[in-house]
């Protein structure tokens, strides 16, 4: 049996000028030979993760998902690391098969002294490849750590140890080339349409941080030129007081989700009920973002526009 490679670029293919294949990064790695399994390699991309968008991934995932069909155990992709949690979540959302779909990629390239590349991707392909990490959905693996796609976050712009999921911690780790799962979270409905690529184009979903001593001119028009909008707001869920009618108005045109620019926790639902709070601005029409990150709720809200999926069902999972 074997197990699938998809190369999408990012640092861990970066050598100076050259940009390495699949065969180069799996030819730089030890321990392959113990893997058991072969390596079907198909390098798909040769880009800076930023370059990378939602339509290709469906591409990625829809490819994967015949190298399932075809045998293979697992599936995983490299990629930059810049956009590499939202690819993962994208791809879980949408991910039907019990075997696992693996992210990984590098914080340092391989010219560099100590790059963590090829630790990190045979690690991924040890996991893609083993029963304990099946029925997880896409999985992140970096530094020997899984994390579920769900909870992960790239959270320092240089460090190796930039991928933690701040609510959970990882779900297992890679010791002494043994894939160990230590919790199983239990897996979500997801997208249920067909997400088309060529439909997801014409989504367009707005992110907007909230400020301080915010105005909300950058919220004008919105409506006609976005289908929906995510709010990353203060705290457990707040905006200033001048901002509650906007989004309420907003709220009426489109899907709009309420979600924590923090980082880390849940907004709530009625702890604060003045003015620009959670409480006032869910019973303005927002949408509970739950423990979402404002990067996962958008990618969630996009694909939801794009098949015509229950909203407050599927939002609903993540509260």
């Amino acid at each position: 049996m074997s197990v699938a490679l998809f190369t999408l670029g990012g640092t861990i293919s970066m050598a100076g000028t050259r940009r390495l294949t699949g065969d180069d990064l799996t030819a730089a790695m030890p321990g392959l030979p113990e893997l058991g399994h072969a390596v079907e390699i198909q390098d798909i991309e040769k880009v800076p993760s930023a370059n990378l968008t939602a339509a290709k991934l469906l591409e990625v995932v829809d490819a994967a998902s015949k190298a399932v069909a075809a045998g293979a155990a697992g599936v995983v992709v490299t990629q930059g690391t810049d956009t590499l949690e939202e690819s993962a979540f994208l791809a879980d959302l949408v991910w039907p098969h019990p075997q696992p779909l693996v992210f990984t990629g590098a914080m340092r390239n391989p010219t560099l002294a100590g790059p963590d590349g090829p630790a990190n991707l045979l690690a991924a392909l040890r996991v893609a490849c083993s029963p304990a990490a099946r029925d997880l959905g896409a999985l992140v693996v970096f530094k020997e750590e899984i994390h579920a796609a769900r909870w992960v976050r790239k959270t320092h712009s240089t460090s190796t140890a930039t991928f933690v999921s701040p609510n959970t911690g990882p779900i297992g780790h890679v010791v002494e080339d043994q894939v160990r799962v230590l919790t199983r979270p239990l897996r979500l409905d997801g997208v249920q349409g067909n997400a088309e690529p060529a439909e997801l184009d014409t989504i367009h979903v707005a992110l907007y941080t909230v400020t301080l001593d915010d105005d909300g001119l950058l919220l004008q028009g919105l409506a006609d030129t976005h289908q929906g909008l995510v709010v990353a707001g203060y705290g457990v869920g707040h905006v200033p007081a001048t901002l509650a009618p906007v989004l309420g108005e907003l709220a009426t045109r489109m899907p709009v989700v309420l979600t924590s620019r923090t980082g880390a926790g849940s907004i709530v639902r009625n702890t604060y009920d003045s003015p620009g709070s959670e409480t006032d601005l869910l019973q303005r029409g927002l949408i509970d973002g739950g423990f979402l990150d404002p990067y996962k709720a958008r990618i969630l809200l996009r694909l939801l526009l794009a098949t015509d999926d229950d909203l407050a069902a599927a939002f609903a999972q993540y509260s």
